[in-house]
Formats: structure tokens, C-alpha cells, sequence
């Protein structure tokens, strides 16, 4: 060994980010392994290797019986021993390399990266990041995206695993933390921590909403996120490739929470049952389909950020609701307006939540005896069962009108159009007058 070799171990160590003192140690363990295979021996004890650090020079001796160290010229070694050394080196390098990507990415676990995509493996996408390969499988990717070799991926490093063979570094672009990320790059001061994100919830491609507060009353979080003219949030949509972002002001109170949480829909009541963790909101008709969303996204959000179950009714069916609670529970001998405030204080608007509580809060919490308690819910649900019947035939009866409808409109197609249209019997009319 010269010189030479001392700097290609050295170029080895830096682009490896390899110390160089486990490639000198690595080679050492390497020509002791040629050595015992040259001699067969056993005893691991038996020879021993040093590598000079300054000139290269190469050490190797036998450990004889008497305590004294034979040296072994390296050229009495053979062509097998040598073999030998060169896959233990390897081995060794390859091990060496792992542990030290092990090591570097899991320190940087939860970062933001920059990559460059390779490829698809059965469809996982492959990216390249910094001198390591990382994959994203299919369920952290941004469902409809697609990347081309070569393209620049932003990528979450949510994971690092220690494999037989490599360490597998997985990627992320549809966790939430993604986003996270992302807001601290874009809004200093979510970097800064000057504004917090309080709560997220994500459906990857379509929507996210956040609930973010300051801890400096000068400045708007809202505003803040969103930046002048949009800057801001407009870079992180593009990043993730047109995502709706909403982003709500937080609140320690429930109720506003909720409210800011379903917005851009206007409510009207927000009603909290803390025993059910379920939040009924009362919105006009007008606003119902706006604080549904689309196939129930924004509710869906909602309830994930705020951590409440969102029911979401329209003012005449919460009053009807109440209606056929406070006339089954007046059906109970004994109950008294008291009780019947209280229930309204805990939230319980419905037959069905008196049955889904049951006797244990009525009796701590309204004041009744635990017999009056096991007849209201008795009764509850008893008219549970009447109302749930009432609400199916409701909707059958729904479902048939509107097959029926869509039977006429085809029917009417198909015949040829035998259905005098407004503009036809007009036409008849005047034949009729003009005697035609």
C-alpha cells in the first residue's frame, strides 16, 4: 500500500461521508482474514494487521506460541487470500456506508428535502436525495400526480428503516407534517414560531384546513399564511399542485372553533354535547350543501381538525328534533322544566342522544332519581325506534319519486316525444281557431 491508495480511501471517506478511520480499521480486519485464509487457521487471535496512517506502509504479522510477532511478507500471500481481502473490504465499505447513511438521515427524519425523481418501482416512485435513494410509496404520494425522470420532487423524509441489505429512506408528499413543512418554508414566521399551526387535517390532493394562531398580538396569523396578494399560500398550492388550502383562525372556545372550521359556510348555532363529544351545527338552507363540501369534504375536514363528530342540520329539523324530545320526556311522570334545561345545557337535542347516553348522566348531571332516569330512556327509546322508521320511510318514499321522475323524462324520450310541450298545444290551439 502507497500513498495512492492512502487518498482513494480519503476521496472514499468524503464523498461517502465515511470516517476514514473505519476504512484503515476495515482494511486491517480485511488482510487479517486473507491471512487466516491463507494458513486455514481458527483463531482469530492468531495474526494481526496495522496500517501505517502517515506513509501507507502495511503491517502484517503472525502471533507466535513464544508471545512474538512474526512478520508475513505481503507477497507471500496468494491470489485466494487476497480474493478474500477484497470482499471482506467490500463487505465492510458497504456496511460502513449503511450505518453512516442510517445515522445522517435519521438525524434529518421529518425534514424537507429537494430530489430529483429516477423511476417507478411497481409504484413506488424512487427519488434521488443528496448521495442516497428514497422511495415514496404509492399511499404518501398525492393521489393523480405523476413525476417524470428527472423532475424536481419536494419530498417530507418521514421514515428511516435499517434493511438486511440497504437503508430504506421513505418519502412523503401526502402527510400532513408535509404541510407543515412547507409553511415553515414559505411563512417566516411559522419558522420562527411567532404564529403556531394548532390543528390539521388532510385529504391529500383535494383540501387542507388549518387552524393557526400568533403568539404576538400585532400580527395575523391569517394574514400572515396567506401573504401579500396571496404570495405565500399561492406557492404552496402550486407546490402541491392546485390542493385547496383553508386556513381558520383558532380558538380555545369549541363553538368558534367550529364555526371558523366549516367556513366558508355561515352558522348559525353550534350545540355541544361533551358527553358524546358531538357537535350539532345549525345552518340555513342556503348554506347546507357549502358546510357539507363536496361528497362531505368540508364537515369531514371540520370534524377532523376540531376533534368533535359535526351532525349539521337546518333550523327546522333541529326544532323538530327538540319538539319530539321535550314531548317524550314530558311523557314521563316526574320529569320536571328543570330537567329539561339541563338536558338542553348538556347538549342532548334528540331522542336518539338520550338513548345513546343513558341513565348514568341523567342522574349526575339532570337531577333525576335513577328510576325516572331508566323511564325517560326507556321512552327515548322506544320513540327512537318510531322516529328512525318514520326518517327510512321518508327517504324510500324520496327515492321512488325520483325514479319515478327519471321513468317519465326517459319514457317521454324514448316515445318520440309524445308529450305535448308548451310550444305544441299552443300550435293545436291556433289551428283550432283558424279552423285549420
Amino acid at each position: 500500500m502507497n500513498p495512492e491508495t492512502l487518498r482513494i480511501l480519503d476521496s472514499i471517506a468524503r464523498d461517502r461521508n465515511i470516517d476514514r478511520e473505519l476504512l484503515l480499521m476495515d482494511l486491517e480486519a480485511a488482510m487479517v482474514s486473507a491471512a487466516r485464509k491463507h494458513f486455514n487457521s481458527l483463531d482469530t487471535e492468531e495474526f494481526g494487521c496495522e496500517v501505517d496512517r502517515l506513509s501507507g506502509k502495511i503491517t502484517l504479522w503472525r502471533n507466535t506460541p513464544e508471545g512474538e510477532r512474526e512478520e508475513i511478507p505481503l507477497a507471500k500471500l496468494g491470489r485466494i487470500p487476497a480474493q478474500t481481502a477484497k470482499q471482506v473490504m467490500i463487505q465492510k465499505f458497504r456496511e460502513d456506508e449503511r450505518n453512516s447513511l442510517l445515522e445522517e438521515f435519521g438525524r434529518r427524519q421529518g425534514e424537507l428535502v429537494t430530489g430529483v425523481g429516477q423511476r417507478y418501482e411497481g409504484g413506488a416512485l424512487i427519488v434521488q436525495v443528496d448521495r442516497a435513494e428514497g422511495f415514496m410509496p404509492r399511499s404518501e404520494q398525492i393521489p393523480g400526480e405523476q413525476f417524470q425522470p428527472g423532475d424536481r420532487v419536494r419530498c417530507l423524509i418521514l421514515d428511516v428503516r435499517d434493511s438486511i441489505s440497504q437503508v430504506k429512506i421513505v418519502l412523503s408528499r401526502s402527510h400532513p407534517d408535509f404541510i407543515r413543512k412547507l409553511f415553515e418554508a414559505e411563512v417566516p414566521e411559522v419558522a420562527e414560531h411567532v404564529i403556531e399551526i394548532k390543528a390539521m387535517s388532510r385529504e391529500p390532493g383535494f383540501r387542507t384546513k388549518l387552524a393557526v394562531a400568533s403568539v404576538d398580538t400585532k400580527v395575523d396569523p391569517v394574514g400572515a399564511c396567506v401573504g401579500v396578494r396571496g404570495s405565500r399560500i399561492r406557492n404552496i398550492v402550486d407546490e402541491l399542485g392546485g390542493e385547496k388550502i383553508d386556513i381558520v383562525r383558532w380558538n380555545e372556545s369549541s363553538q368558534i372553533l367550529i364555526s371558523n372550521a366549516l367556513k366558508p359556510a355561515e352558522v348559525e348555532e353550534v350545540s355541544l354535547c361533551f358527553e358524546l363529544g358531538r357537535a350539532t351545527i345549525i345552518v340555513r338552507d342556503d348554506q347546507l350543501s357549502l358546510a357539507i363540501g363536496r361528497r362531505g369534504q368540508n364537515v369531514r375536514l371540520a370534524a377532523r381538525l376540531t376533534g368533535w363528530d359535526v351532525d349539521i342540520l337546518t333550523p327546522p329539523e333541529f326544532q323538530r328534533g327538540l319538539e319530539i324530545l321535550e314531548e317524550t320526556v314530558r311523557g314521563v311522570e316526574g320529569v320536571t322544566d328543570e330537567m329539561l334545561d339541563r338536558m338542553g345545557v348538556l347538549g342532548l337535542i334528540s331522542v336518539f342522544d338520550v338513548e345513546e347516553v343513558g341513565e348514568a348522566i341523567l342522574v349526575n348531571e339532570a337531577g333525576m332519581s335513577e328510576e325516572l332516569a331508566v323511564a325517560v330512556v326507556d321512552a327515548c327509546t322506544e320513540r327512537a325506534k318510531v322516529v328512525a322508521a318514520e326518517q327510512e320511510a321518508a327517504k324510500q318514499a324520496e327515492a321512488e319519486r325520483m325514479a319515478a321522475e327519471g321513468g317519465d323524462v326517459v319514457e317521454g324520450i324514448l316515445g318520440g316525444g309524445q308529450a305535448a310541450s308548451p310550444d305544441a298545444a299552443s300550435e293545436a290551439a291556433a289551428d283550432d281557431i283558424l279552423g285549420r
